[in-house]
């Protein structure tokens, strides 16, 4: 009878020995179908993974929302509660980095103050005098959603804006941000009608000037239109960066002129 024919270790790699006759060199627990056994080392291994997983997500969403919720409170917290914007202090850093990010060309820092805000606290009283800092508020915030720009209240009815405009379309969006913070203001049967003074400081007609000089300079410039000294939108210049005191400024007022390093 012939002998049957020799398995060679390519029909039989699992049962390949080594060269010493011993056990196969590749060796796996199957299954009935075939399919290899997990040791139960490595299914272990498996659901420690799956539960550190399931129980890691849960806290990492959690502490991603605590943080989350601390920087908006830090955020609101730093916002003036009657007209919603925020302060001096985050408009001049916003401003600074608009100068180093941004083409100097297109920075604008527009200061404006209402026209006789303490004739309506007197004669209708503070309730109605809040009424139209928040509007001026509102307005302000609108405007500046629509464009790469941040508005702040600097105090009393005193507001910046930084914008970054083309010099073709400047005066057209300074003069609709006027149109907008001038609309009348109706409170408690009342319909007030506002006015602003507005001033401008261009980042390009101040080469090289921080944020501060550009915020006095616009004050400046603010303080010349209040006065009839200047068309709209008044412009400022170098010197206007530098002035010392600004006529006109009510007594006791904040506002921009403060001492510089």
């Amino acid at each position: 009878m012939p002998s049957p024919p020799a398995q060679t270790a390519e029909a039989h790699p699992h049962k390949s020995l080594d060269s010493h006759g011993g056990a196969p060199l590749h060796s796996a627990r199957t299954g009935e179908n075939g399919d290899p056994i997990m040791p139960a080392a490595a299914v272990l291994r498996q659901r420690s993974r799956a539960l550190v997983f399931a129980a890691t997500v849960p806290l990492a969403l959690a502490a991603l929302a605590d943080d989350v919720r601390v920087r908006r409170q830090l955020h609101e917290a730093r916002l003036d509660p009657l007209s919603g914007l925020p302060g001096r202090a985050d408009l001049l850093a916003h401003t600074s980095r608009l100068l180093s990010t941004a083409s100097r060309d297109g920075v604008h820092l527009i200061m404006l103050d209402g026209n006789g805000f303490k004739a309506v606290n007197d004669t209708y009283g503070h309730t109605t005098g809040d009424a139209v800092i928040h509007a001026m508020g509102t307005r302000l915030a609108r405007w500046t959603q629509r464009r790469p720009a941040l508005a702040a209240r600097l105090g009393g009815d005193e507001f910046g804006v930084v914008a970054v405009l083309s010099c073709r379309s400047a005066l057209a969006e300074i003069a609709a941000l006027r149109d907008q913070v001038q609309q009348p203001v109706h409170h408690d049967g009342h319909a007030l009608n506002l006015t602003a003074s507005f001033g401008t400081a261009r980042a390009a007609d101040l080469p090289g000037e921080p944020a501060d000089r550009l915020l006095r300079a616009a004050d400046t410039a603010m303080y010349r239109a209040k006065q009839g000294h200047a068309a709209f939108p008044s412009l400022a210049g170098v010197a206007d960066a530098y002035a010392d005191a600004v006529n006109g400024r009510r007594a006791g007022r904040p506002g921009a002129h403060l001492p510089l390093a």
